[in-house]
């Protein structure tokens, strides 16, 4: 595992749409696995461009924006949005199978988990497809997630090849 170093890029963005209504925007807030287990399946099939992350350690913190496939959506039309995920309290954070020079690199993330080690502190793993890995020691999880921007349509649905016949 590779340790990860910031980016030292401005992470601010403009808007190009407006804003849908507070009530269209997805947000969550993680304290426990618990809580962020809803966070993972909000994000399951995300797309993320390595370039799209960072590590901040003087305000410890790791913020990411992906492109988020709305599962809430599916049986209705096809669609994605932009949103971001923050974790604050990070201690220091760690990359696997990711060539962090590779900003344009695509990853698609499967699931977000966290294991406690001495509570309240422990570690975030974020597990992308190919076996690629982001893992985040914590003081203790606290963890966002929040729309950044409208929905998309999209042409196709995430699937996975499980092996069954």
């Amino acid at each position: 595992m590779s340790q990860f170093t910031p980016s030292g890029r401005d992470a601010s963005r403009t808007a190009s749409h407006p804003l849908p209504s507070s009530d269209e925007q997805l947000r969550l807030v993680a304290f426990d696995a618990e809580d962020l287990a809803v966070i993972s399946t909000h994000l399951q099939d995300a797309v993320v461009k390595v370039g799209d992350f960072a590590y901040v350690p003087e305000r410890n913190r790791f913020a990411l924006v992906a492109r988020r496939f709305d599962w809430t959506c599916c049986d209705r039309d096809l669609r994605r949005c932009l949103s971001g995920l923050s974790f604050e309290r990070v201690l220091r954070a760690r990359t696997r199978g990711i060539d962090l020079a590779a900003s344009d690199a695509v990853l698609s993330l499967l699931a977000v988990h966290f294991s406690e080690k001495e509570a309240p502190s422990g570690t975030a793993t974020l597990v992308f497809a190919g076996g690629a890995e982001i893992e985040l020691e914590l003081e203790c999880l606290e963890a966002r997630m929040r729309d950044l921007g409208p929905a998309w349509s999209t042409k196709s649905q995430p699937a996975h090849d499980l092996g069954q016949d």
